[in-house]
């Protein structure tokens, strides 16, 4: 995965931000929304392709694009930078295959204890029982 070849297939998209900010909200698209086609991209292979569906299937849209919003600036630079920085991560994150968990052997010693642990409680319930005559 070359980070410059996948940056070069991002589409940004300036626009307004919503919410609280006075005059400056409605003249200036400081809000920052990116698209990635995982589809179409031609960086990635056809097996970082699936990876990439299966592990982030929640983030992506039916016809398999990534969208980030970002405006936590007032700068639209800086939003892009932000918004470029969390895909990347995002993409980090999708791609880790994660080891398979080998399931640990149960010491014998601790199935010893368990087996004595039942045969004494057996013992004392059989002792509080009525003698049979």
């Amino acid at each position: 995965m070359e980070i410059q070849n996948i940056i070069s297939e991002l589409k940004y998209k300036a626009v307004r931000s919503s919410g609280a900010g006075g005059q400056n909200v409605n003249k200036v698209s400081s809000k920052v929304v990116l698209t990635f086609d995982l589809q179409n991209s031609q960086v990635l292979s056809d097996e970082e392709k699936l990876l990439l569906a299966t592990n982030l299937q929640n983030r992506l849209t039916a016809d398999l694009v990534l969208i980030l919003n970002c405006d936590e600036d007032r700068s639209q630079l800086k939003n892009k930078e932000i918004v470029t920085k969390r895909f990347l991560d995002i993409i980090k994150k999708g791609l880790h295959v994660s080891k398979e968990r080998k399931p640990t052997k149960i010491p014998k010693s601790v199935i010893r204890k368990r087996i004595k642990d039942k045969k004494s409680l057996s013992e004392t319930k059989q002792n509080r029982r009525k003698p049979d005559f």
